[in-house]
């Protein structure tokens, strides 16, 4: 008789989508069992696990539809380079609240500072929380606009990543905007403007921002919509890469001199 129980529940809980419940319905019936557990403390139990399991199932698309680089996390970032200020701000963000005012956060700062791998640990860290997070670097991005555009589809394309709580746009002003560039740029901030957050990293002050957006007027209206609801990092530091490069330098000549 429980042979033929369980098999119709196997049915039901496959027709249903809940693998959890599948998966653990008999292991947790048969401790209800041994512990004596009430009816609905053994269905809060699988509960429990069917909301886990999902949870972790989404966590793991979103961060595959990210397209954030993973190795770039928090476990792997060194706060202790950063400013108290910054680390404070970074504090502050952890918990995702920006996220709900649509703010923006931007981070400026040299070469190798850090910049990318601060916003996309930072980005990691609020899908983990269950937010919705596209990385992509602004060349990429302006030509996937421009190819929109191009197919009368520019619309759909910024509709596409209004689904998203933060766009992460890495480098933007690295590579030089021609107008066409520019327009469909400033046209994604105007949609995003007090409705979803933008996530910049970026070597130009915004004293040189003209250099982007090549009209005055433009750039000032951009600057406006990224400012007015922001957290502004500025990660003023030596580069990273350098140091590590002259630490592996440093190291390598002190082998040399030890062999010798």
């Amino acid at each position: 008789m429980t042979s033929d129980i369980n098999k119709t529940l196997n049915l039901y809980f496959k027709e249903l989508r809940l693998p959890a419940f599948q998966e653990a319905f008999s292991e947790q019936a048969e401790l209800a069992r041994q512990e004596s557990i009430s009816y609905e403390e053994y269905l809060l139990n699988l509960a429990e696990l069917e909301h886990q399991s999902r949870r972790e199932n989404r966590i793991q698309r979103y961060l595959r539809a990210s397209g954030i680089p993973l190795e770039k996390s928090l476990d792997t970032f060194n706060r202790n380079r950063l400013f108290y200020k910054v680390n404070a701000q970074l504090s502050s963000l952890l918990d995702g609240s920006f996220l709900k005012r649509s703010e923006n956060v931007l981070a400026f700062g040299n070469p190798g500072s850090g910049k990318t791998h601060l916003l996309c640990a930072l980005g990691q860290e609020l899908i983990n929380q269950g937010y919705r997070v596209l990385y992509k670097t602004c060349c990429l991005l302006v030509q996937e606009l421009l190819a929109a555009k191009r197919d009368l589809k520019l619309p759909q394309a910024l509709k596409k990543i209004s689904k998203y709580d933060a766009l992460i746009i890495d480098d933007i002003g690295y590579v030089q905007q021609d107008r066409q560039e520019m327009e469909v740029l400033f046209s994604l901030f105007a949609d995003r403007y007090e409705r979803g957050s933008i996530m910049i990293t970026s070597n130009l002050a915004f004293s040189q921002w003209e250099k982007i957006f090549k009209d005055p007027m433009t750039t000032a209206a951009a600057i406006d919509r990224l400012v007015h609801h922001s957290v502004i990092l500025e990660l003023n530091l030596p580069s990273y890469r350098l140091e590590e490069s002259k630490k592996k330098t440093k190291n390598s000549n002190r082998e040399t001199v030890l062999q010798e």
